[in-house]
This record gives C-alpha cells, sequence and structure tokens, in this order.
C-alpha cells in the first residue's frame, strides 16, 4: 500500500486523523492533513482505506501493492 494526500483539497475536516492517527495528522496553524507514512504496515490498511473513503474532500489516495 502507498498513500499520497492532495494538500491543495484537504478541508481540514479530521476525519482521517481520528480514524488512523499514526498514518495522518494535521497541521497546527491550519489543519492541513500531514501524511506520517506513506507506506503503513498492513495493520493500518483496513483504517488507511477507510480513511481515504470518508475524507469529504478526497484528499486521500490509496494504491494497493500488486
Amino acid at each position: 500500500m502507498k498513500i499520497t494526500v492532495d494538500e491543495e483539497k484537504c478541508c481540514g475536516a479530521g476525519q482521517c486523523v481520528l480514524i488512523a492517527p499514526e498514518v495522518f495528522d494535521q497541521r497546527d496553524e491550519d489543519g492541513i492533513v500531514v501524511l506520517l507514512d506513506a507506506a503503513p504496515p498492513a495493520e493500518q490498511h483496513d483504517a488507511v482505506r477507510e480513511s481515504a473513503e470518508v475524507c469529504p474532500a478526497a484528499a486521500i489516495q490509496v494504491t494497493e501493492d500488486a
């Protein structure tokens, strides 16, 4: 799994941080997403997928390994 985030799309809702705090954080000044781990361990994959699904701005992209 590889994760990318589009900071330009991010609206700072913070759902990703609530669901996967080991993978996502938010900048203090504006709430924009910060990617902590672009290739998280397998135990984080379900939470990352959920974060991408619930992101209101569709700012999180998940690419599955082949």
